[in-house]
């Protein structure tokens, strides 16, 4: 149950206005924050499935299952969005709800990136790639946690925070799209990995040294 996602989330009026009516629709279907929060790592593993797929089609199979997994990893950004909302707004809190809000983001990181490097198989150290940028996605969250810990403020600085993250995963399979009609593959979703492994390192670096900063400044 995220209870600071919309501190944590700035967004368009338009945009919040959207979610609060899903939100609402929610609250009145008296469903809880916590099975949203489960609901988005069933969309991320819907994603990486897709990602795993991949080999196994061609052609307009294949850009059917770059389209799904886009699809999958905006509406489990959605979920991420509406647990708080709905928390919140509805008055559904939990005891465990700081379980739900961390555990299945973490569980959601590593089923998506953990596949591209299973659908690149012509790619040198593809799935090396593939397990670095998860394990450093986790970090970033992990190093936020740490500091939220130690009564810092939620630090949900970048380059390669979770909405970055996810977005350059989304625009790449819909640049793959183009490539799989060019008759090519992997070179864009090769790319996003390692722009999020490297974008991720920097995060993590990033927000340890205001987490020490910070520590020091007290």
């Amino acid at each position: 149950m995220a209870t600071q996602s919309l501190a944590r989330r700035p967004l368009k009026s338009r945009n919040t206005r959207w979610a609060a009516r899903c939100a609402q629709i929610l609250i009145r279907w008296h469903v809880r924050p916590n099975h949203i929060s489960i609901l988005s790592v069933v969309f991320a593993a819907a994603a990486g499935t897709c990602f795993l797929l991949l080999n196994r089609f061609d052609g307009s199979a294949q850009i059917a299952l770059y389209l799904t997994a886009a699809a999958c990893i905006q509406l489990r950004l959605l979920c991420n969005l509406l647990d708080g909302m709905v928390a919140i707004e509805g008055g559904f809190r939990s005891p465990a709800g700081e379980v739900f809000n961390e555990l299945p983001d973490r569980i959601s990181d590593v089923v998506v990136l953990v596949p591209i490097g299973y659908a690149l198989p012509n790619l040198p150290w593809a799935r090396e790639i593939a397990w670095s940028a998860a394990l450093l996605a986790v970090l970033t969250s992990y190093v936020r946690a740490l500091g939220a810990s130690l009564k810092m403020p939620q630090d949900f600085s970048g380059p390669m925070a979770k909405p970055h993250r996810m977005a350059v995963v989304t625009l790449a399979c819909l640049a793959s799209c183009v490539e799989v009609l060019g008759y090519r593959r992997g070179n864009v979703m090769s790319i996003a990995l390692v722009f999020v492994a490297i974008g991720s390192l920097i995060t993590v670096v990033r927000r340890t040294l205001r987490l020490i900063r910070w520590l020091e400044a007290k």
